[in-house]
């Protein structure tokens, strides 16, 4: 990267709000390795509690609490310089239609009284930048491949509650600085892989015969259906669905990198590897590295409603202005995953 945190005059502190999520633990390592203190605040609705190699770390401080308890978390944010506002009822697309209202009120409720104590800290104590995550899921509905930033307001909106809830995260933040100057960056992460994600507090198979889903992510569900498999596996709808699978710790580089760097001021990032994946090849790398010495075999299922076909980003614009790319490429993330999945099913994490 050409450009770097200078943190040795004065450590600076982020608040993250959903520290214990997936991609969130990602974060706040990454944090802590550039020599930031890391406040963390998370309920642990989704998969409880769960030990990192951060979690004894003395530059991190961790709160179970509810972020919508706003006198909580204005207590927590007015000691920050930076918010990395991640909080939020998030899954697959299982949970799209399992939680379709739960969603968007839930969402809605956390995303208020998150930006509400960021505009206070803003203008009453040290707050200088909220940098707010949202989701390639505001491209659902997206007729422009690859999709850049600045397509969001030319294509049709999100048909889903979770993706329109995203879509209003972002309204949010802007909202905000027109408003009261909050200064902002946006970051879209697609399609997060790697460790720390285990079986949450409320997924289940939908039903005994279907693929639809063991997992609410597909590359742990194709994981465990390949490990537990006789001769094939099924997966959702025809297999053609697109998808740009990015490594946690790639995400987290370029979710850091948007906390400071001057070039992220009120700016919007796609956070993604450039590399297109369909969900059939990945079925098919997965097997074979799982069963090498056994023919692929498959078998369809009906999709979701919301199973979106294409999701392709332009990655250009975090590449020019930050110098950003998220360069671990999918066999690189399986290689560490695989195992990972293998020993967590052996725990009966799964």
């Amino acid at each position: 990267m050409g450009w770097k945190v200078n943190n040795k005059k004065k450590m600076k502190t982020v608040l993250v709000t959903g520290s214990e999520g997936f991609i969130g633990g990602y974060i706040v390592k990454n944090l802590l390795d550039k020599g930031y203190k890391v406040i963390g605040i998370d309920n642990l609705t989704k998969y409880g509690e769960i030990i990192r190699n951060h979690s004894d770390n003395d530059k991190y401080e961790f709160h179970n609490n509810d972020v919508k308890d706003q006198e909580k978390l204005k207590n927590l944010m007015k000691q920050c310089d930076f918010l990395i506002a991640g909080a939020a009822m998030i899954g697959g697309i299982s949970y799209f239609h399992e939680f379709e209202y739960d969603l968007i009120s839930e969402n809605e409720k956390i995303i208020s009284t998150t930006t509400d104590v960021a505009i206070d800290c803003y203008l009453n104590h040290n707050l200088k930048r909220a940098v707010f995550l949202s989701s390639s899921m505001v491209f659902e509905s997206s007729n422009v491949f690859p999709t850049k930033e600045d397509d969001l307001f030319k294509i049709p909106p999100p048909i889903s509650s979770y993706g329109f809830q995203k879509l209003a995260v972002e309204y949010f933040a802007r909202s905000a600085f027109s408003q009261y100057g909050l200064e902002y960056s946006i970051a879209r992460p697609f399609n997060c892989v790697g460790i720390g994600e285990v079986k949450t507090k409320t997924e289940k198979k939908l039903s005994d015969s279907s693929s639809k889903l063991a997992l609410s992510h597909v590359v742990p569900d194709l994981i465990l259906k390949t490990l537990e498999a006789e001769d094939s596996i099924e997966i959702l709808g025809n297999g053609n669905q697109i998808r740009h699978y990015t490594y946690g710790e790639d995400l987290a580089e370029g979710i850091g990198l948007l906390l400071e760097h001057p070039k992220a001021k009120n700016e919007d990032f796609n956070l993604s590897t450039s590399q297109s994946t369909t969900v059939l090849e990945l079925a098919e790398i997965i097997w074979k590295k799982i069963r090498p010495d056994q023919e692929f075999k498959y078998t369809s299922t009906d999709s979701f409603e919301y199973d979106v076909q294409k999701r392709i980003p332009s990655t250009e614009k975090a590449k020019t202005l930050l110098n950003y790319e998220a360069e671990t490429t999918l066999d690189e993330m399986l290689d560490i995953v695989i195992p990972w999945i293998k020993d967590a099913k052996q725990k009966k994490l799964f």
